[in-house]
C-alpha cells in the first residue's frame, strides 16, 4: 500500500498512566523521577542473574521450555542482503520450522525491515501463517539518527504494509546527554505512528541499545522512561552492537515491568535480542522470567527472544529429546 493511502484518524498522544502522571509533566519532573529510581547493585543484580542460570531444567520440563521458547521467538533477517526469496523461505521455516513433525509451535512473529513486511505478510498468510505477527523495525533502525519526521514517516509505512508490530529505537545521543523529555516525545509520535484504522494498534517494542548505556542504572530509567511513555514490550537491542541482551541486563528490565505494574496496573513485554543462540540459554532466560515475574509473562504476548540461530539449536534439542540422539548437519536450514 503506498504511502499516500489514508491512514487512522490521529489519536491524542498517550498518556502516562494516573498513577505516575506528575513524573512527566515537565522535563525536570520527569528527570527528578528517573534520578530518583533506587540504584542498581551491580554486584548483586550479576550475582542473582548468575544463580539463576544455574537451575537445572531436565525431562518434561525442558521439553515444555523448549516448545515456550520456539513460541517465543520473533525470528528475524535484518541484513542489507535480504532479498523477497529469503524473507519467503523465512516465513515458510517460521510456520513449519520442522516439516517432519507438525507438532512443532510456530513462532510469534517474523521480524524484518520495512520494505520488507508486505512480502513477508502475504507469505505468511498464503502458508497458513495468519496468525504470526509480523515486525518491522523502524526509527533509523539501528542508529536511531534521523529527524522525528522521517521516524514517523518510516513506522507509518511499515504499518501500512501490514506490520502488527513496530520496533523503533531511542535515540541514544539524547538520552545520555539527559534530553529525557525528548526520548519521550519521539516514543509517544511513534506510538500514534501505530495506529491502525481497521483493526487493533501496532504494538510498540521500544529498543534501548542497552551496550550503548553502559550502566545498569541508566538501563533501569531507560526502561521506566520507555514505558511511561506507552511502550508495549520494552527491547534489550538492535543485535547490531557487540554488548546486547545478557541475563544481567535483562534482570534489570524484568523487575522494571514488575515494579511498574505494581505501580500503575499496566503489564508491559521485554524482549532480549542479539547474542542468544542456543536452547540452554533461552531456558536460562525462561527461568529468569518466571523467577523474576511469574506465569503471567510466560506466555508469548509478554517475553519474546529476538533472534535469528536460536530456532535451529532450540529444534536439534528438541529431536535429542524425542529420539535420543542429535540428527545430523542438514536436519536444519541454515538461515
Amino acid at each position: 500500500m503506498p504511502a499516500s493511502s489514508p491512514t487512522a484518524p490521529a489519536a491524542p498522544p498517550p498518556a502516562a498512566p494516573p498513577a505516575l502522571a506528575d513524573a512527566t509533566a515537565s522535563d525536570a519532573a520527569l528527570r527528578r523521577f528517573l534520578h530518583g529510581l533506587p540504584g542498581v547493585d551491580a554486584v548483586g543484580l550479576e550475582a542473582r542473574a548468575a544463580q539463576l542460570g544455574t537451575r537445572s531444567i531436565k525431562t518434561t520440563a525442558k521439553a515444555y521450555a523448549i516448545d515456550l521458547a520456539i513460541s517465543m521467538i520473533d525470528l528475524t533477517t535484518l541484513e542489507g542482503a535480504d532479498t523477497p526469496g529469503k524473507v519467503r523461505a523465512l516465513c515458510a521455516k517460521g510456520v513449519n520450522p520442522d516439516p517432519t513433525d507438525r507438532t512443532v509451535p510456530k513462532v510469534a512473529a517474523i521480524c524484518v525491515y520495512p520494505d520488507m513486511v508486505a512480502t513477508a505478510r502475504q507469505a505468511l498468510d498464503a502458508g497458513g501463517g495468519q496468525d504470526v505477527k509480523v515486525a518491522s523495525v523502524a526509527t533509523a533502525f539501528p542508529s536511531g539518527r534521523a529527524a522525528l519526521n522521517v521516524k514517523l514517516a518510516d513506522t507509518r509505512d511499515a504499518v501500512l504494509a501490514g506490520a502488527d508490530e513496530i520496533d523503533m529505537v531511542i535515540d541514544r545521543g539524547a538520552f545520555l546527554s539527559g534530553r529525557y523529555m525528548k526520548v519521550f516525545e519521539e516514543i509517544r509520535a511513534v506510538k500514534q505512528a501505530c495506529a491502525r484504522a481497521d483493526r487493533e494498534d501496532a504494538h510498540l517494542k521500544v529498543i534501548f541499545e542497552n551496550g550503548e548505556l553502559s550502566t545498569y542504572d541508566n538501563i533501569r530509567r531507560a526502561s521506566w522512561l520507555a514505558m511511561l511513555a506507552g511502550a508495549d514490550v520494552i527491547k534489550t537491542s538492535t543485535g547490531k552492537v557487540a554488548v546486547n541482551a545478557t541475563p544481567a541486563n535483562t534482570l534489570v528490565m524484568l523487575e522494571a515491568v514488575r515494579d511498574f505494574r505494581a505501580a500503575t496496573g499496566t503489564q508491559i513485554g521485554v524482549k532480549p535480542a542479539g547474542g542468544i543462540r542456543t536452547a540452554k540459554d533461552a531456558i536460562k532466560y525462561l527461568v529468569m522470567v518466571n523467577e523474576v515475574l511469574g506465569d503471567d509473562w510466560l506466555h508469548p504476548d509478554w517475553f519474546r527472544f529476538g533472534a535469528s540461530s536460536l530456532l535451529n539449536d532450540l529444534l536439534m534439542q528438541r529431536q535429542k529429546l524425542t529420539t535420543g540422539r542429535y540428527s545430523g548437519p542438514d536436519y536444519v536450514t541454515v538461515d
